[in-house]
Parts: structure tokens; C-alpha cells; sequence
């Protein structure tokens, strides 16, 4: 980096994952398949929910939201962190730097936001059954994915004030391999202090508070399920709330280890990273799908219709 002694750093080396060259061979080959992987399921779920019309219910419009969360998501860090593997100049101005954190936090917010939306979706629909179409009307599903994204935006810009408003002028070497938080906030030249405080006080917004509010929705759910005197509806509605309770447990699980616990080793948090970065986007819609009949039954009749239009075309 050419820089003068306590001028303003205007570009970051990332040191990545490892620094041993077949380690990250090896590693652009993982997470080459796990980007591919992330991008044709949720394109391809989101895909199914539009063509279907047996999916044109509020669960799965926030769950196409959720999908296009998850793949902005990942292609915000991913395809960098892909090319960093193979180059030996591992570098990202300032400017690029600020741009993945704020996008990175407002797709990741967002998906904090998603969860819970959710989570309302499946109360209502289980604890309060008859008022459901009258509660959860087109106008409403429109208005909580609005605010999902406004709350995702809002919580991103303050965490990326906090954190940039800070003076750059030391090392400029980030521990990481994406530009994140905790690991800019560490290279600060000057007491972050405040800027983590506000911070943890965003992640309790964010992150503390919905999930909080997405275990109370789950345990009634439960009290409910239990009361029902159908084992095929208990079944059905397990089911359901199983799929997503593990897409809750991976993300919120790993987003609050980073965010809301002290800090551990430089390693173990890069660690939990890939795993919220690249992982959780990635198993999103194949929970989704391989746990849920309606999907299944969607992509059976879309890859019939397109057999059947083949044939036809072959005679």
C-alpha cells in the first residue's frame, strides 16, 4: 500500500483464508461449487414460485424474498473472495471496501428481518387459521417485506457510519476475507469504543430482538400443534415450521457468535463467516425444497411441461 505516515489508508490487503497456495486451490474449487450451487437454487425457487401458481401464497412470496437476499448476499462477497484466491495482490480500495460492508449488512440485515416475517406467516396461519386471509392480505405481506428491507437499510447505514467514520492511517492489513465490521474496526488508528457500542446496540435491533421475538412465535406454534387432534395436520405443520426453524438456528446461531459475543480467535470468526457467507445462503433453498412437498410438486410439473413441449418439438 503507498501511503505517507498518518494519511488516510486508501486501499486494504485482505489476507484471506490461508496462505498456502494448494490450501487455496483447494478452496476456490469449495467455494466455486458452493456460489454455483447458492445461485441456481434460489434462482431456481424463485423461479418455481413465480411460474406456479399453487405458490402464489404469502409463505413463499417471503421466502422469494429471502431467496434474493440470500443471492445478493453471497455474490456481494463471494466472487471477490474466488478471484483473491487465485491472485497473489489480494487488495480492495477503500471505496470497494465501503461498498461490501454496506451491502453486506443491508442483505444481511434484511434476512434478520425476513426470518421473523416469517416466523408471523407460520403463527398465523397455524394459531389463528379462519383469520388468516384476513390478516395476512397482499397488502400486508407487500408492507412487512417493505419494512423488512427499510429496517435492513436503516441498521446497515448506522453500522457502516460507525465504522468508517473512524481514521484509517496504520496498517491496512485485514485479517479477513471480506471487508466486515469486526475486522475494520481493528485496524481503526483511534478508540472504537463508541462505534462498538452502537454496534452491539444494532445487533440487539437486529439480531437479539427478532430472534427473541421468532422463539416466542415458535412456542406457541408448538402449544398449538400439540392441542391438534389430527396427526397428519401435527405432521404437516412440523414439518413446515422444521424447515424453517433450521434456516433460524443457522443463520441467527452464527450472525450472533460474530456480532454479539466477545471475541474469540481471528481464525474461529473467519470460520463462522464462511459459514453465514457462503454456507446458509447456499442451504436456504435446499431446506426449502428437499423439505417441502409444495416445492417438490412444483418442480415435478414444471420439468414434465418442459419434457412434454420437447417431445413435441422433436416430432
Amino acid at each position: 500500500m503507498r501511503q505517507i505516515n498518518q494519511t488516510q489508508v486508501t486501499e486494504f490487503f485482505l489476507l484471506g483464508l490461508s496462505d498456502d497456495p494448494l490450501t487455496q486451490q483447494l478452496l476456490f474449487i469449495l467455494f466455486l461449487g458452493v456460489y454455483l450451487v447458492t445461485v441456481l437454487g434460489n434462482l431456481l425457487l424463485i423461479s418455481l414460485v413465480q411460474v406456479d401458481s399453487w405458490l402464489h401464497t404469502p409463505m413463499y412470496f417471503f421466502l422469494c424474498n429471502l431467496s434474493l437476499a440470500d443471492l445478493c448476499f453471497s455474490t456481494n462477497i463471494v466472487p471477490q473472495a474466488l478471484v483473491h484466491l487465485l491472485s497473489r495482490k489480494k487488495v480492495i480500495s477503500f471505496t470497494r471496501c465501503a461498498a461490501q460492508l454496506l451491502l453486506f449488512l443491508i442483505f444481511g440485515c434484511t434476512q434478520c428481518a425476513l426470518l421473523v416475517v416469517m416466523s408471523y406467516d407460520r403463527y398465523v396461519a397455524i394459531c389463528n387459521t379462519l383469520h388468516y386471509p384476513s390478516i395476512m392480505t397482499w397488502r400486508m405481506c407487500l408492507q412487512l417485506a417493505t419494512g423488512s428491507w427499510t429496517s435492513g437499510i436503516l441498521v446497515s447505514v448506522v453500522d457502516t457510519t460507525f465504522t468508517l467514520r473512524l481514521p484509517y492511517q496504520g496498517s491496512n492489513s485485514i485479517a479477513h476475507f471480506f471487508c466486515e465490521a469486526p475486522a475494520l474496526l481493528i485496524l481503526a488508528s483511534t478508540d472504537t469504543r463508541i462505534s462498538e457500542m452502537a454496534i452491539f446496540l444494532m445487533g440487539v435491533v437486529i439480531l437479539l430482538i427478532p430472534v427473541s421475538l421468532v422463539l416466542v412465535s415458535y412456542g406457541r406454534i408448538i402449544v398449538t400443534v400439540v392441542k391438534m387432534k389430527s396427526a397428519a395436520g401435527r405432521l404437516k405443520a412440523f414439518s413446515t415450521c422444521g424447515s424453517h426453524l433450521m434456516v433460524v438456528t443457522l443463520f441467527y446461531g452464527s450472525a450472533i457468535v460474530t456480532y454479539m459475543t466477545p471475541k474469540s480467535s481471528k481464525e474461529q470468526e473467519k470460520l463462522v463467516s464462511v459459514f453465514y457467507a457462503m454456507v446458509t445462503p447456499m442451504l436456504n433453498p435446499l431446506i426449502y425444497s428437499l423439505r417441502n412437498k409444495d416445492v417438490k410438486g412444483a418442480l415435478r410439473k414444471v420439468a414434465t411441461r418442459n419434457f412434454r413441449c420437447q417431445l413435441e418439438i422433436t416430432h
